[in-house]
């Protein structure tokens, strides 16, 4: 349980660092190509929308609801009972 909490925790501050601070993501992984040309400020405005997915992950990793989504989507996507 320590452990979930723990690697939670640090995919969260890597996701707030990729918020706060997109330059370093962008000088770390480099321009999207798909970004610069569809979104309006390119890449950096990409590596933020990526920081607060990975955010998101960091707390469902924390509070044990990774594996509730993952079976959402697959009963989304697959299409079965509800």
């Amino acid at each position: 349980m320590i452990w979930r909490i723990i690697i939670g925790a640090v995919i969260c501050v890597i996701g707030f660092y990729m918020v706060k601070k997109p330059e370093m993501a962008l000088d770390f992984i480099g321009p999207i190509d798909f970004a610069e040309r569809n979104v309006s400020s390119g890449s950096q405005s990409f590596y933020k929308l990526i920081g607060i997915i990975v955010i998101a992950v960091g707390f469902m990793v924390i509070t044990n609801l990774y594996g509730d989504v993952i079976m959402w989507f697959a009963k989304f996507f697959v299409g079965g009972k509800k």
